[in-house]
């Protein structure tokens, strides 16, 4: 049987098109539905990725989605990384991929306490049911609204011990995500604009009236493949296995469960859906300013596709991406904002003069849009593009 080949020319259409690059989308619902998940580290990311995508780009809309209609929720998910998906999708990225970093964390944060001879996991799961009980009462209380409740939030603990970064922070933001990844309490709204990073919480029940329901866990991790094939397919098991978080052997389960036609990527293995195999046409021109940590750029493990050799210039020294222009399915340079405002950006590569016009149009149109807004770097450090371009 021949397998069909997928060179990258096609898997960049796919990109384009799939990703609303190429063709935008109306709500910022159907990019979350398009993307799996918008990368939420940096708080900004999740707006900025909307609005590259966006036929009219708007923060407000997107606020309303998050905290009113509530369509949207941040998790503490994939690779222990703050995701935004859709409520209705949570159940399965929860069972999928944040139970399992709940586990991981909770013996993290167990150590922590013994270490600082606070307690055990006695003493941990008190302070956890404290806690919830606390923001119960108050339907919704940021991070020192909770400390005051419940004292213990307030005791320390060594982290990094002897390094250049040691620090002792309070317990409470170890509990408080380690609540999260159970699924028992959620971000919500920030404290000032859209790019702050100081969430209030609320519990689970204030946002999804039924809670986070459970189902089988096989199940979960065979439709997150799916939902990822459908979205960033053909991919890899190695790519599958670096999104996810997941384990090489629940990958290959996953796959086995889910209907896929196996392709060849220059000479690797991919996957693909089975109703997925056609070829797709070319979308035409497309450019994009696309933020630090946007999911298309972090979407795959193996990135040379669209990546090219950029990745010194354009990620930080923790493989975290800052912010990329693209053009038609590739990475051809990076962007910032500098301290006045303006979006400046740099191209790593020759794209020709009509794209390179529109890549400026691009960059002046964010400029307006972001207008008084300043965008800074919260859960990485800048890339090297990035520092060029802000000094």
């Amino acid at each position: 049987m021949t397998i069909r080949a997928i060179k990258d020319e096609e898997r960049r259409a796919r990109l384009g098109t799939r990703h609303h690059l190429a063709d935008p989308a109306d709500t910022v619902v159907d990019v979350a539905r398009a993307l799996v998940a918008l990368h939420g580290t940096d708080p900004a990311s999740v707006y900025l990725a909307a609005a590259a995508r966006m036929r009219v780009p708007d923060v407000g809309p997107v606020e309303k989605a998050l905290y009113d209609d509530r369509l949207l929720l941040r998790m503490l998910a994939m690779r222990r990384t703050v995701f935004t998906v859709q409520a209705e999708f949570a159940p399965v990225v929860q069972v999928a991929c944040s139970n399992d970093v709940a586990r991981r964390e909770r013996r993290k944060t167990v150590q922590f306490i013994e270490q600082a001879g606070l307690g055990d996991d006695a003493w941990l799961r008190e302070v956890e049911e404290a806690t919830v009980a606390a923001l119960r009462a108050r339907g919704e209380a940021f991070t020192a609204d909770l400390s005051a409740d419940v004292p213990r939030l307030k005791e320390r603990i060594l982290l990094g011990e002897g390094k250049a970064y040691e620090a002792r922070p309070t317990i409470a933001n170890r509990v408080l995500l380690g609540l999260a990844a159970k699924g028992r309490i959620i971000r919500g709204r920030p404290r000032g604009s859209w790019t702050s990073s100081q969430f209030s919480w609320s519990p689970i029940e204030a946002w999804l009236p039924d809670g986070l329901p459970g189902i089988p866990e096989d199940e979960a991790r065979a439709e997150l493949i799916r939902r990822w094939l459908a979205a960033y397919g053909p991919g890899t098991a190695a790519d599958l296995k670096w999104w996810t978080g997941l384990t090489l052997t629940q990958i290959r389960k996953a796959l086995g469960q889910v209907d896929v036609e196996k392709v060849d990527l220059g000479g690797e293995d991919g996957y693909v859906l089975a109703d997925d195999v056609d070829p797709v046409g070319d979308p035409g021109p497309w450019v994009a300013l696309l933020p630090a940590l946007d999911p298309t750029v972090m979407g795959w493990a193996g990135r040379g596709w669209y990546l090219g050799q950029h990745g010194p210039l354009l990620f930080d020294r923790n493989g975290n991406a800052g912010p990329t222009v693209w053009c038609d399915g590739r990475v051809v340079g990076g962007w910032a904002q500098r301290a006045d405002g303006e979006v400046v950006h740099r191209l790593l590569e020759d794209i020709g003069a009509e794209a390179a016009a529109a890549v400026e149009t691009e960059a002046a149109r964010l400029t307006s849009w972001l207008g008084a807004v300043r965008i800074a770097p919260r859960a990485r450090g800048r890339s090297p593009v990035e520092t060029e371009l802000v000094a």
